[in-house]
């Protein structure tokens, strides 16, 4: 998983039937005009510039109840072959990268935030697709994920230079 929300389809016999995606159940309400001005401005650009995000609740949730109704005969679960052609491959600088990360959040639970920095920023390298890495050390250093001398990059900076509507892949459904 690279990204919140993501979802996994798992059936009875704890098989994969559909890799992680995007898995919004909803859209998110848009803050009114006096929210947001009553909101750190990072928060508030930050919020602006998630409203620009490509997500398909509706198509989500309806391919989610229609696998819950029909089981293995959903035309939304996938076969083995389909599960593992649409998985992430985790090649061995995504699979340094997270144990890169998981030696960063070690050494930031036992308190040792700053040396976990160099940790996550090498995850970060190794595998800079990565949300989940990123948005962790981010917000260990600030909780609003804003800019940091940690790091040489914020969720803010990050999503405009991809592009908001890039964030999430499309649902292949």
């Amino acid at each position: 998983m690279v990204n919140v929300p993501s979802g996994v389809w798992v059936d009875e016999q704890g098989v994969i039937v559909r890799p992680p995606e995007p898995a919004f159940p909803w859209h998110p309400r848009q803050p009114s005009a006096e929210m947001l001005a009553q909101m750190p401005t990072v928060t508030a650009e930050q919020l602006r510039e998630a409203q620009k995000m490509q997500i398909e609740p509706e198509r989500y949730v309806a391919a989610l109840r229609n696998w819950v109704e029909h089981g293995e005969h959903s035309r939304y679960r996938l076969s083995a072959n389909q599960v593992i052609a649409r998985s992430r491959p985790r090649d061995a600088d995504r699979s340094r990268a997270a144990a890169c990360f998981e030696l960063a959040q070690h050494l930031q639970r036992a308190g040792h935030g700053a040396d976990a920095v160099a940790w996550f920023r090498e995850a970060h390298r190794l595998d800079p697709e990565n949300w989940t890495y990123k948005r962790q050390a981010w917000s260990l250093a600030d909780p609003l994920q804003g800019p940091t001398e940690a790091y040489e990059s914020d969720w803010l900076a990050d999503v405009r230079r991809i592009g908001a509507e890039n964030y999430y892949p499309p649902l292949d459904l």
